[in-house]
C-alpha cells in the first residue's frame, strides 16, 4: 500500500517513515503543505497520512481541496490540536480520522489498517489490475501484456493475495494463513514453491518483473520504478 506522510517536522518524519517503511508500506513524503496537495492532487495514494499545522497551506485546506476535486483516498490527520472542536472540524473538512500528538506507533498503524480495510471493502472489484497485470475475478482469466497466463487454483489463490496487497510487503505467515489458511508455520517450502511457480508464470518474457522478494521480511508484487 502507497503512503504519502505530509509532515513539515523533520525529526517525526523521519521516526513515522522508518517505521511505517518497517510495516511494510510505501512511503513517500511531503515537508510541506503546498507540495503535499499537489502530490496529493495525483491521486495516485492509497492513503494519506497529514500534518495539521503547516507552512504555505494547512492540512484541513488539502483535505478540502482533494474532496472538492473529487478524491476520495481516505485521510489521516496528526495533530497537537486535540480539543473536541478540533477534531470535530478535521472531520467535516473530509479527514477520515484524527489522531492527537503525541500518540503510541501501535495505534496509529492500528487506524490505519481500518482505513485500509474499509477502502478496501468500498472499492471492491471484480477485475484487479497491477502495471500490465489483469486479472478478471469473474472468468478467473489472467493475463500480462495481452499474453493469457495459465495458473492452477492455489496459484490463481496466491496472485489475488498479492494483487489485492499491490505495493505492500506480505511475510509468510500472512500468505500460509490467508492462501492456505494455515494458522501456524508448517517449517515447509510450501510457499517458496508457489512464489517461483507464480513468479517464472507471470514474469516470464516480461524484462520489468512484478514478483519480489524482499529478503528477511516477505514478497511483495509491485512495479518497479
Amino acid at each position: 500500500m502507497h503512503i504519502l506522510l505530509i509532515e513539515d517536522d523533520v525529526e517525526a518524519a523521519k521516526f513515522l517513515i522508518k517505521g511505517l517503511r518497517e510495516s511494510g508500506y510505501v512511503v513517500d513524503h511531503a515537508a510541506g503543505g503546498r507540495e503535499g496537495l499537489e502530490r496529493s492532487l495525483a491521486g495516485k495514494f492509497d492513503l494519506i497520512i497529514t500534518d495539521r499545522m503547516l507552512p504555505n497551506i494547512d492540512g484541513l485546506e488539502i483535505i478540502r481541496q482533494l474532496r472538492l476535486a473529487g478524491l476520495a483516498m481516505p485521510v489521516l490527520v496528526l495533530s497537537a490540536l486535540g480539543s473536541v472542536d478540533d477534531r470535530i472540524r478535521g472531520l467535516k473538512a473530509g479527514g477520515d480520522d484524527y489522531l492527537t500528538k503525541p500518540f503510541a506507533f501501535d495505534e496509529l498503524l492500528a487506524r490505519i489498517e481500518a482505513l485500509l480495510r474499509r477502502r478496501t471493502r468500498a472499492s471492491e472489484s471484480t477485475h484487479l489490475e497491477v502495471a500490465d497485470l489483469q486479472f478478471d475475478l469473474l472468468t478467473r482469466r489472467v493475463t500480462r501484456a495481452g499474453r493469457e497466463i495459465d495458473l492452477t487454483a492455489r496459484e490463481q489463490k496466491l496472485l489475488e493475495f498479492l494483487m489485492r496487497r499491490a505495493g505492500q510487503v506480505v511475510t509468510r505467515m500472512m500468505l500460509l494463513e490467508g492462501v492456505w489458511d494455515l494458522h501456524f508455520d508448517p517449517q515447509s517450502n510450501v510457499v517458496d514453491v508457489h512464489i517461483s511457480r507464480l513468479r517464472q508464470a507471470v514474469d516470464r518474457g516480461s524484462d520489468r518483473p512484478l514478483i519480489h522478494t524482499v529478503r528477511g521480511a516477505g514478497y511483495v508484487l509491485r512495479e518497479e520504478p
